[in-house]
């Protein structure tokens, strides 16, 4: 017997027990559309209507169970009540789920994010395939809001507030033997076995789990308020409330009703319904579909990326090679001895282990297809070949000469150059138009964003095929056209050099770094600048100073680099640091910082980014901005440098640049295309 929906089917077996199965047949990924939750509501009053013995909630789709909300009908003009009336809805759908009068199974492998979680919190229970690929998560947070389908309701229910605050506060998922830990699911098999334990749990429910006592009391209104104050003080070390509100809305809705009756589900809807129209999350989910363009880049090509031979086996150069050997690809990596390969293959190790988490089998095909390569005999099986040496044209020229000739005609020639142009390193090339930049940031473990770089003529199918293998690691391609620092590092340079002035003027070094961490960026210029390392700081600033003019000349930079102090790879450099660890000295008490210290920081950064797009740098706006918050850091609630400067008003940017202007001389001149940016 069997019934159908669009998204849902129906299947009754000879025990009983009916199985839901969730395919939405218009995507390739299953998420909670208006349209699933309304035929979800017929298929649980039908079953209501004639009841099995059991359910199942299980997905039709092999990658995941359910990523979450459809994030597609989070329109902008979204009103509160609109929002209101969305957010109710859902959750009486899953209340009706939650209310049926048998055993509910939820049967999970891959990703089940979000509104995914929420779904199978409505159910009794939950059984969860032990494959690396699945995940358990409440990510709302990434957006500007949070759970809205009772999750902060049936999460501190069924696994206790103390486990329930992480997963809404932070956003960050577990994986399957955390989720067993938690009690977020019930068992844990091989993604073979799913299926017969979902069933096993449906025939023979186990009793049901109730949060610990500690947690139940901790939700007393003599208590929940001390508890909430807790939470708000761990935000608070975070996150400003003035930036990210809604982790601050889930303490509150703590105190409020600790996870207790319907009254919180409907404050739940109303808190969230007043998150959909702040700024944040509005900014949130236009970086949500930015990051969804640029996930589909490259989209086209059908090739395999089976095998890539990396030449420098420094930081990037060996973390690269390590990264492509995770992914799955046969690696050979070169450099000029093996002492100089041995620490990167090692460093790629001790990564391995962290990535495989007691995985025997993946730790050892991934070390395996990882090898040491001095003669260079894998670039002439390769499918591509990355350059990871040294910033210098003439050997990278050199080096491209000998490679060429033993390179197979439709392998991928890459450098990670960080800023010099193609035009340059493709000079006197037999075939210029195969020389494309993969620019990585560095930790490339943990950056997401790949900057590929065009020449003026490289071949689009090049750039095509290298914005695929930028998406087979797993990376955020930003296509850029061959120019001095491309995006990233040009838009970063003026701010960085604005800091480094700032220093010269004897405003003290911590007060730099706090102003910039208050408007929203990761950290301060200072520290960023002895992260980096300074010699690489003042290597940039030189190639860009011959592109454009030299706008600034830091003192104590030029002194540190000079006296070997390069930052936190020397141990010194504007800080000290300790075992990786920054130390700075605090601010003098009653430190007055410069009015306009904050604007002269955001306001270089700002125009730069500008400029970057008038030149044609980044083809589109949004990708700038995309760019910038992926390869910087630079605060994702702001929705990126030129979001800010449309919320914050184009004259009013143009009024603070011109007084900057005044101030503090010519590098404050607002840069051509600001036009561009009204309407």
């Amino acid at each position: 017997m069997s019934t159908a929906a669009n998204h849902w089917s129906l299947e009754r077996d000879a025990d009983g027990i009916a199985w839901l199965t969730l395919d939405r047949h218009d995507v390739p990924a299953n998420s909670l559309s208006e349209q699933v939750m309304r035929e979800l509501a017929a298929q649980v009053a039908t079953l209501a209507q004639n009841l099995p013995r059991a359910l199942v909630l299980l997905s039709g789709k092999a990658n995941g169970f359910v990523a979450g909300a459809d994030i597609s009908e989070f329109r902008s003009d979204l009103d509160e009540a609109q929002a209101l009336e969305l957010i109710r809805g859902g959750q009486q759908v899953l209340d009706q789920l939650a209310a049926l009068p048998c055993t509910t199974v939820a049967a999970i492998h891959g990703f089940c994010l979000g509104g995914g979680l929420e779904l199978a919190l409505a159910c009794r229970y939950r059984v969860a395939s032990s494959d690396h690929s699945t995940s358990l998560g409440l990510p709302e947070v990434n957006l500007g809001i949070h759970p809205g389908f009772g999750g902060t309701v049936r999460a501190p229910a069924l696994i206790g507030v103390r486990a329930a605050m992480p997963l809404m506060l932070t956003g960050a998922p577990v994986r399957a033997e955390k989720a067993l830990q938690l009690g977020l699911v019930d068992r844990v098999v091989p993604v073979a076995e799913l299926r017969a334990a979902a069933h096993a749990l449906a025939m023979t429910p186990p009793q049901r789990r109730r949060a610990p006592l500690l947690d139940r009391l901790l939700g007393l209104p003599g208590v929940r308020g001390w508890f909430a104050s807790q939470l708000e003080a761990q935000v608070a070390r975070k996150v400003r409330r003035a930036h990210y509100p809604a982790p601050y809305a889930v303490a509150a809705l703590w105190r409020a009703a600790g996870g207790r009756g319907q009254r919180a589900y409907e404050m739940e809807a109303r808190s969230i319904a007043r998150l959909f129209g702040t700024s944040t999350s509005k900014n949130l989910v236009r970086v949500f579909f930015l990051q969804t363009r640029m996930k589909a880049m490259g989209g086209g090509v059908a090739k395999a990326f089976q095998r890539v031979h990396v030449i420098g086996a420094g930081v990037m150069g060996g973390d690269i090679a390590a990264l492509c050997a995770w992914r799955g690809m046969e690696v050979t990596l070169q450099d000029r001895e093996e002492r100089f390969v041995a620490p990167a293959l090692q460093r790629a190790q001790e990564w391995f282990v962290k990535q495989s988490r007691g995985d025997a089998a993946r730790l050892q095909a991934a070390t395996a297809r990882l090898r040491m390569d001095v003669s260079g005999e894998g670039a002439a099986t390769a499918d591509v070949v990355i350059e990871a040496i040294y910033e210098n044209a003439d050997a990278k020229r050199a080096l491209y000469a000998s490679l060429l000739p033993y390179m197979r005609s439709e392998a991928l020639l890459c450098t990670n150059t960080s800023s010099l142009v193609l035009e340059d390193l493709a000079r006197d090339l037999p075939e210029p138009s195969r020389l494309v930049g993969l620019h990585f940031f560095n930790p490339v473990p943990r950056m997401p964003l790949v900057e590929v770089i065009r020449g003026s003529v490289t071949a689009p199918a090049n750039v095509e095929l290298a914005l695929a293998f930028t998406r087979a690691l797993d990376k955020l391609p930003l296509p850029c056209k061959s120019a001095p620092g491309f995006v990233v590092n040009r838009v970063l340079t003026p701010y960085m050099l604005e800091a480094m002035l700032a220093a010269d003027e004897d405003v003290p070094l911590a007060a730099i770094d706090r102003v910039a961490v208050e408007h929203g960026f990761p950290m301060g210029p200072i520290e960023l600048a002895d992260t980096v390392g300074l010699d690489i700081g003042v290597s940039v600033g030189k190639v860009l100073a011959a592109a454009f003019g030299e706008r600034a000349s830091p003192q104590r930079v030029q002194a540190l680099v000079a006296a070997g102090k390069l930052g936190k790879k020397s141990g010194e450099g504007f800080y000290h640091w300790n075992e990786g660890k920054v130390v700075k000295p605090a601010v003098p008490a009653g430190y007055q910082v410069p009015e306009d210290l904050q604007d002269r920081l955001v306001m270089a950064f700002v125009n730069e980014a500008v400029a970057c797009l008038h030149d044609g740098v980044v083809a589109e706006a949004g990708l700038l901005d995309a760019g910038v918050i992926f390869g910087t850091g630079y605060a994702p609630f702001r929705g990126g440098p030129l979001q800010y400067a449309r919320e914050r008003g184009i004259d009013n940017c143009l009024t603070s640049l011109k007084s900057l202007e005044q101030r503090h001389g010519s590098r404050f001149s607002p840069a051509a295309g600001w036009e561009t940016l009204r309407g």
